[in-house]
């Protein structure tokens, strides 16, 4: 937005500066002009020719009158020329004092641009007079600071809350172990207890979704190292294998050996356990899960794509499920809601990306792409 708006004023100033030369040329001409005569001048204003020749007087008048005239050609011709010379040249002293002039602007675009949700500690920090350009850049250095705070000050509370709130889930959580481990317990206590721990177990999940969806988005990653993909799809598959049998899904992988990204081995391993669970919970009977991964042409990057099928889905919903808490149609099938949404900022937090596609057959296609490592770290 910002580079177009100086493109913008960069033409424009580029149109007055060129303007502006070029009026004045045209008027310096004019003025040349003017004061050399501009036409055709006769000899007419001397002192009357002698009759004894007239026809000789005459003879030098014309030819001085066709001398002037030539002249006269000859310099509008010259002024001409001369003017259409300025034109080009004012063009060119116009762009070079309209990029002379932007310059600042374009250093603060640039050094905006670098800066992401990732790096709000960054500031342009422009040293210089006291102008308008130092002021926009001190408002944007102001604004910086104040999304750092308000950035900073959320995934405080989000952390912060979710383990204060791990307490209390384990307190509850013992105590309805105490209640059902009394000699006798009444069948009502039992059944009573059973779905208040599946309610627990499900708040415990949202809470260690908010913690790992804090963590994707503080963009730090210590624990870097080599993950082989393919090692953590085998690990989420088996993890899941009895709802793949309880579905009666058939599951076809093609992800090639040594398919290796550059990450946090926890946080990678979650982005995997996320889309390979998504794919068995919200799959229908007898349905087919197909994983396929690929390295970039330049051997820069590493490509996961978990495919389903089903029934047709609308692209626009579709869209909307990398957010928290969005789920198609609004179905309740006993997930957070934080799935794809944990999935997409792990991606983006490894420099990645997720892509959620509705397959024009049925289905949907997540395609997750990822820096990829140079080498795998020996076991």
């Amino acid at each position: 937005m910002l580079g177009g708006v100086i493109r913008s004023v960069r033409s424009k100033f580029t149109v007055l500066y060129a303007a502006g030369f070029l009026l004045s040329g045209a008027a310096l001409l004019g003025l040349t002009f003017l004061l050399s005569g501009g036409g055709r001048v006769t000899a007419g204003g001397g002192p009357p020719p002698l009759a004894s020749a007239p026809q000789r007087i005459q003879e030098l008048t014309d030819q001085l009158d066709e001398v002037h005239t030539q002249q006269s050609r000859q310099l509008l011709a010259g002024s001409l020329i001369a003017l259409v010379v300025m034109a080009a040249v004012s063009l060119l002293l116009g762009r070079a004092l309209a990029k002379r002039v932007l310059r600042p602007l374009r250093l603060i675009t640039s050094a905006t641009r670098r800066i992401s949700a990732d790096s709000l500690d960054r500031r342009l920090a422009v040293v210089g007079p006291a102008d308008e350009v130092k002021d926009l850049a001190d408002t944007i250095d102001e604004l910086l600071e104040r999304l750092e705070a308000s950035f900073t000050a959320q995934r405080r509370f989000v952390a912060n809350a979710s383990h204060e709130l791990r307490t209390p889930l384990a307190t509850m959580l013992a105590t309805l172990d105490v209640a059902v481990a009394k000699p006798d317990p009444a069948g009502s206590t039992v059944a009573l207890a059973d779905r208040l721990r599946i309610q627990v177990d499900r708040v415990d999940h949202l809470l260690d979704g908010f913690l790992v969806l804090a963590r994707a988005q503080h963009g730090a990653l210590a624990d870097s190292a080599p993950v082989d993909l393919g090692d953590l799809v085998d690990a989420a598959l088996r993890d899941r294998s009895a709802g793949v049998r309880e579905k009666g899904l058939t599951v076809t992988v093609g992800v090639p050996s040594a398919l290796v990204a550059e990450g946090s081995p926890a946080l990678l391993a979650r982005l995997v356990d996320n889309v390979v669970d998504n794919a068995v919970a919200h799959n229908e009977n007898g349905g087919w899960i197909k994983i396929t991964g690929s390295a970039g042409s330049a051997g820069e990057e590493t490509a996961l794509t978990v495919e389903t099928g089903g029934r047709v889905l609308d692209q626009r919903e579709v869209d909307r499920l990398a957010q928290p808490f969005e789920r198609l149609g609004g179905e309740r099938t006993g997930s957070s809601g934080l799935g794809l949404s944990i999935v997409a900022a792990v991606a983006a937090a490894h420099g990645g990306r997720l892509a959620l596609h509705a397959r024009p057959e049925g289905g949907l296609r997540v395609s997750i792409t990822l820096p990829a490592a140079k080498a795998l770290v020996p076991a």
